[in-house]
């Protein structure tokens, strides 16, 4: 019950966001990521996920680079928390501007329903966000340091009989709202929703890979001002399973 409050609650807010006269412009991209989550033991494992995003007629220019990585620990097989760092890099696309560094700590619970005709994941994410602050042309010595709140739900519906194994295609959707907190965030309180819709294969037990579309709404500080990305997502899954079998 409280699963389908909270996401009640977001969608309302999204879409109060969505009621407001706005401005939007729009951006087409593409986005490539690779996701690893090695259990080592019963309790301890380590995540390490690399992502580049290109923009501008989908590949013209890179637009962020993000290299992730986290520890592990298991409640059981089907709940973990997650607790790591990140660096991510804004390309500004320009030599006369530059890339902005952001170092970003964060803190997951993920967790699994696994039924009959589906799989659905969800995860509660924070992350504490250090940007690097600029002049427009040169960095200064300060951070804009806020905090981001994010939760996404997913399903993976295989597509045939007998459940996702291997050799076996699957649809899968997932939605994803990110919600900005700190005493340094003016205007854009709601920061992003991202929705995805495309099919993937499921190769062998511990690795799969999906591609398809995505939607990402994005607040810019300025009140009322919105980008919309039309993407192509390609992401890769490798859930390797280190324990010795009993």
């Amino acid at each position: 019950m409280r699963k389908i409050v909270l996401t009640f609650c977001l969608q309302i807010l999204f879409f109060s966001v969505l009621a407001q006269e706005k401005t939007v412009s729009t951006v087409e991209q593409a986005w490539f990521g690779y996701f690893n989550q090695t259990r080592l033991t019963e309790r301890s494992g380590l995540w390490f996920d690399p992502q580049l995003r290109l923009t501008d007629n989908f590949i013209d220019r890179a637009g962020i680079s993000i290299l992730r990585a986290g520890y592990i620990y298991f409640l059981n097989d089907n709940v973990r928390l997650t607790a790591g760092y990140g660096y991510i890099t804004a390309y500004s696309g320009s030599d006369e501007v530059p890339n902005i560094p952001e170092h970003r700590p964060w803190q997951q619970i993920q967790w699994f329903d696994k039924r009959k005709h589906f799989t659905m994941m969800q995860y509660v994410r924070l992350e504490e966000r250090f940007r690097r602050k600029s002049t427009g042309t040169e960095f200064l010595d300060d951070y804009l340091f806020t905090y981001r709140f994010r939760y996404n739900i997913a399903f993976t519906i295989p597509l045939k009989a007998g459940g996702v194994q291997p050799k076996t295609p699957f649809a899968f959707v997932n939605n994803e709202i990110l919600i900005n907190a700190g005493k340094e965030v003016a205007n854009n309180y709601f920061d992003q929703n991202r929705f995805f819709a495309g099919v993937g294969y499921q190769f062998t037990k511990s690795l799969n890979a999906q591609i398809g579309y995505l939607n990402v709404f994005v607040a810019q500080s300025v009140p009322y001002t919105f980008t919309n990305a039309h993407a192509i997502r390609l992401f890769v899954f490798h859930n390797l399973d280190l324990r010795k079998e009993k």
